[in-house]
């Protein structure tokens, strides 16, 4: 296998991924790759050779190593990386498809015009395909955790295996080679993919956390900058009017208690002199 393609290939992702995505490429490439690559294919080298059973009977020796080593763990690692590597080639496809896209909505409409504000932003479908990889990472990681678990009956590994499989004559001793380095190495890789498990859920949970906190955001200021209309009341013919009471105009208001108490009431006719003249009888005695 070609790691060095394969790193190329996984440096592409680097550019698109969080803190966390930055984290998760660190620790597959230093800690499950190099190791992978530099001492654990030396260590297991071939396995088969290795393993001896104390008796000379033709087959039981590979017949015994098939029923306890139905997969080397150094294959069953290559797969889970390679497996594990390529849901986040999907976010470098999508990224590619909005280039893409970019470039013809340009060559159509001019240079000046743009369709992304940015083809490498986390937003719209391109936000559902890095979440969705991040899913189906982690249901990798722990599907291949269960098979490293369920094909060798847990991580570890005995120094002494006792075979009674046909064409084996009776009980058979069979011995592995370097079990206590094959045991650590074990342990490490499965403590690194945990360890990546764990980077991808806090992955999984930032990047739904901010969604939420933008929405949340976005619905705040709306409802700040959303015109408050007292008149309208929608489509109601019951609660359709206007609150606000009409007020009249100044000159047309009846006046106030305190007005009409100070300003004295005369009513209109004759004069109060003008009566008593009136009234009283002539007594000029006329010569």
């Amino acid at each position: 296998m070609d790691w060095k393609t394969f790193q190329a290939l996984l440096s592409g992702v680097n550019k698109y991924s969080t803190a966390f995505g930055r984290v998760w490429l660190s620790v597959v490439f230093v800690f499950r790759v190099m190791v992978y690559v530099v001492a654990a294919e030396r260590v297991w080298g071939d396995e088969q050779k290795d393993f001896d059973c104390n008796t000379k009977q033709p087959g039981c020796a590979n017949v015994c190593y098939d029923h306890f080593f139905p997969i080397s763990h150094i294959r069953l690692w290559a797969l889970q990386l390679i497996f594990v590597t390529c849901p986040s080639f999907m976010v470098v496809m999508h990224v590619s498809y909005r280039d893409d896209r970019e470039r013809k909505f340009r060559a159509k409409h001019g240079d000046d015009s743009k369709l992304y504000n940015n083809t490498g932003k986390k937003h719209g479908g391109l936000w559902w395909t890095y979440l969705i990889s991040l899913f189906v990472k982690t249901g990798i990681e722990i599907a291949f955790l269960y098979i490293l678990h369920r094909v060798y009956d847990s991580f570890y590994l005995p120094r002494l295996v006792k075979c009674e499989v046909a064409p084996c004559p009776n009980q058979v001793d069979c011995y592995i080679g370097h079990p206590t380095e094959k045991k650590v190495f074990t342990y490490f890789m499965v403590g690194a993919s945990a360890l990546c498990v764990i980077l991808n859920i806090c992955e999984i949970i930032y990047l739904i956390a901010k969604r939420v906190v933008r929405i949340a955001n976005k619905m705040k200021r709306r409802h700040r900058n959303l015109p408050v209309r007292e008149e309208s009341y929608g489509d109601d013919l019951f609660n359709n009017y206007d609150v606000s009471p009409m007020r009249q105009p100044v000159k047309d208001m009846p006046p106030s208690f305190k007005t009409a108490s100070k300003t004295p009431y005369k009513p209109p006719g004759i004069k109060l002199e003008e009566k008593i003249r009136a009234s009283a009888p002539n007594l000029t005695s006329t010569s």
